[in-house]
């Protein structure tokens, strides 16, 4: 019998990112980078950091930005969503888990809906699901460049004085090795962007390198402060208990606000997976930026779960959608 006719693999079964993610945070548990080799390390994941965002700013083209500025009707509700909904919700979970975690594990609710959505899962499963892949595309590039920008003080502002000693200082290194190389991209992208577009595998994995080494020292920092000692089997179950609620509420908050603005259904589609996923690409490196190694692995601990739940529970809901069901 032909195979020709079998439904598509779901993305999280194919996705490079997970073994990244779980070889990286294997590493920083069997050999953490301590010392000098951690601050050796972080030099690295700064420099890979800012190239990233310097390659980012070069393939978001500047005419998906103006397409997506121009359909304000869709994409200013999603833009209150990411960062107005979801941050409320983070702020929720991180008061919830403050009373049964670690300080900065409950505050790692409070960053995590702080963050932008992803570009390339929630891409996959809008399509997957039959949804608006077009408007998904525009959408995530939109958030994602918003979210370089505010993520970190909105984070700052929120979470106040359970947020540390995020500052002036803080603000000034996103500037420099976030959005002052996404800029530069911009800038040169005439250049450069079909030479991107045909090396599109190889910038891909330039993504997970660098997201890889920033958890590789993010953990390293919180195993160096026990992380193994601190945490119990319980301890790692009630995170995930807590990122699954979390990111139900999410699905359920993003399609409620999509029907309330009675959207078509592609498009409704399309706002449920950009305005409940959250992205490790900018979270993981934006950690790398705003925390001390010591405190980043914990800090980043509800994101990498939510990121790993969310490739694997969007995909039976995209098929379910794909039903019309």
């Amino acid at each position: 019998m032909s195979n020709s006719s079998a439904a598509p693999r779901p993305p999280f079964l194919t996705d490079p990112m997970i073994a990244v993610l779980l070889i990286a945070t294997a590493l920083a548990l069997l050999v953490p980078a301590a010392g000098e080799a951690r601050a050796a390390a972080t030099m690295v994941s700064n420099a890979g950091i800012f190239v990233l965002f310097l390659v980012n700013g070069m393939r978001i083209r500047r005419s998906e930005i103006a397409r997506g500025l121009a359909n304000w009707r869709y994409f200013g509700p999603l833009m209150l969503f990411v960062f107005g909904a979801m941050v409320l919700l983070g702020l929720g979970f991180a008061r919830l888990a403050d009373n049964l975690l670690p300080p900065l594990v409950a505050l790692g609710f409070l960053y995590l809906g702080c963050l932008p959505s992803t570009v390339q899962s929630a891409t996959s499963y809008t399509s997957l699901a039959n949804g608006n892949v077009a408007l998904s595309v525009v959408g995530a590039a939109l958030i994602n460049i918003a979210g370089v920008l505010v993520s970190g003080p909105l984070f700052a502002f929120v979470g106040g004085g359970a947020a540390g000693d995020i500052g002036g200082e803080a603000i000034g290194r996103i500037f420099l090795i976030l959005v002052l190389p996404f800029a530069i991209g911009q800038a040169v992208q005439d250049r450069f962007i079909d030479k991107l577009i045909a090396h599109k595998a190889t910038a891909a994995w330039l993504d997970r390198a660098v997201i890889g080494i920033a958890v590789y020292v993010a953990f390293s920092g919180a195993v160096e402060q026990g992380l193994g000692a601190m945490f119990t089997l319980m301890d790692w179950a009630m995170i995930g208990v807590l990122v699954l609620a979390m990111l139900g509420a999410a699905l359920a908050a993003a399609w409620g606000t999509a029907g309330a603005m009675r959207l078509a259904r592609a498009d409704r589609i399309a706002f449920l997976f950009a305005g409940s996923q959250k992205s490790v690409a900018i979270g993981a490196p934006l950690a790398a930026i705003l925390f001390p190694p010591a405190s980043a692995g914990f800090v980043i601990a509800p994101l990498l779960l939510y990121h790993l739940a969310q490739l694997v529970l969007a995909a039976p809901l995209a098929m379910r959608l794909a039903r019309g069901t």
